[in-house]
């Protein structure tokens, strides 16, 4: 197929491009900036296979002449910042799939992946649920929340004929990845491992293994259904005492109680007003560390699309090998 994608100069989209790639799918992406196409962490090869096309989710008409012609969509673009000051989550996240969508209706395209995420359904209080789990309240962050806003309206989408399929990731962890998750690693690796929240759990799924999720979301996925991408459950705390066993570092040794980090979140609120902290000590930082679980099963992507997750030592194992030449660490493990 010939397949648009949006967010391949990210650490999700890059790695989806690759395997629509390896797949045998011809792939044209999507890019604010052309130099991009250079600086996002593809390799010089890959980069050179895609056609890239000028355009921006955030301005429809941008996208339109990128999209004529096209078999399948994957939306994969998105704001994804905790703790920091909201920026364009509204304007990318919502807006910018409002455009995504519409247009595809609009053109007839024919197939469609959205990339959602399990964090839509909030914190799921040691639950771990299936995608006809409904939440509605308040949510933890700026990002869950326009994610929430555009996961219903894909369903909206969806409910008019559009043919999507959603997908829903976990914590995405691998080498290369810039999220506060991929720091700690690095920081495992460095010796500077800072205390860690008790009870916050995530489904941890490999990057390889999300991007796999998508290319079979779009040969596989039946359209109006959505799919979780839902890894093995493990404690933050667990997943970073394993990391530091396979890389021979010293295991965390302090862990923090949910209700301190929640009374920590109330009491940064008028500091931060005052003065810009580091993402991880605003309140919104604290908060969604403060025994949050983000659970999911994974039973529908592995009956349908035949997805699996690797186990999380294995993945950690090749993450903390990278990470740590990257570092200009000699791994001996």
């Amino acid at each position: 197929m010939r397949c648009l994608l949006t967010g391949a100069t990210g650490f999700v989209g890059g790695a989806v491009a690759r395997q629509l790639l390896a797949a045998g799918h011809d792939v044209r992406a999507l890019v604010r900036d052309p130099a991009r196409a250079a600086r996002g962490g593809l390799d010089a090869t890959t980069a050179a296979t895609i056609d890239w096309r000028v355009g921006d989710v955030t301005d429809k008409a941008s996208i339109r002449q990128a999209m004529t012609g096209v078999d399948a969509v994957l939306h994969v673009a998105g704001w994804y910042k905790v703790g920091v000051p909201d920026g364009d989550a509204y304007r990318v996240n919502v807006e910018g799939t409002g455009h995504v969508l519409d247009l595809m209706d609009e053109l007839g395209v024919p197939r469609g992946v959205y990339t959602s995420t399990l964090a839509v359904n909030s914190n799921t209080h040691g639950r771990v649920v299936d995608e006809s789990y409904r939440y509605e309240g308040p949510h933890l962050s700026r990002y869950d929340e326009t994610k929430a806003l555009a996961h219903r309206l894909a369903e909206a989408r969806i409910a008019r004929g559009l043919p999507l399929v959603i997908v829903q990731p976990g914590a995405v962890y691998g080498p290369g990845d810039t999220s506060a998750l991929g720091t700690l690693f690095r920081r495992l690796l460095q010796g500077h491992l800072p205390p860690l929240p008790r009870v916050t759990a995530f489904c941890w799924g490999y990057i390889d293994d999300i991007a796999r999720g998508h290319v079979l979301a779009l040969e596989r996925g039946q359209a109006g259904r959505s799919y979780f991408l839902a890894g093995p459950v493990h404690t933050l705390v667990e997943a970073a005492r394993l990391a530091a066993t396979i890389a021979g570092r010293p295991r965390p040794r302090w862990t923090i109680p949910p209700w301190v980090l929640g009374a920590a979140a109330g009491l940064m609120r008028p500091v931060e007003a005052l003065v810009r902290l580091p993402p991880e000590y605003t309140s919104e930082g604290l908060r969604v560390l403060a025994g949050v679980t983000y659970l999911g099963r994974d039973a529908r992507a592995r009956q349908e699309l035949g997805w699996q997750a690797r186990p999380l030592a294995d993945g950690l194992r090749t993450t903390l090998r990278a990470e740590a030449r990257q570092l200009g660490i000699e791994p001996a493990f």
